[in-house]
């Protein structure tokens, strides 16, 4: 998520909680922090999928197995 969305999100979060949001203003808030969540969980998930957890007898195995269907 780039800078500019991020800092529109605490403008608005700013406002929020002084003055209130209108209902336009309201909705750009909601999706602009759907896509947020949306970033920061895909970046874990690409942090996790490639995760491995070692063992103390020297394997290792994945932290997230993948299903195969």
């Amino acid at each position: 998520m780039d800078q500019k969305k991020l800092d529109r999100i605490n403008e608005l979060a700013a406002k929020m909680k002084t003055v209130g949001l209108t209902e336009e203003e309201a909705a750009e808030r909601k999706q602009l922090h759907k896509e947020y969540i949306e970033a920061y969980r895909a970046n874990l998930r690409g942090i996790l999928e490639n995760t491995y957890i070692q063992r103390p007898d020297g394997t290792r195995e994945k932290l997230i197995k993948k299903d195969k269907e």
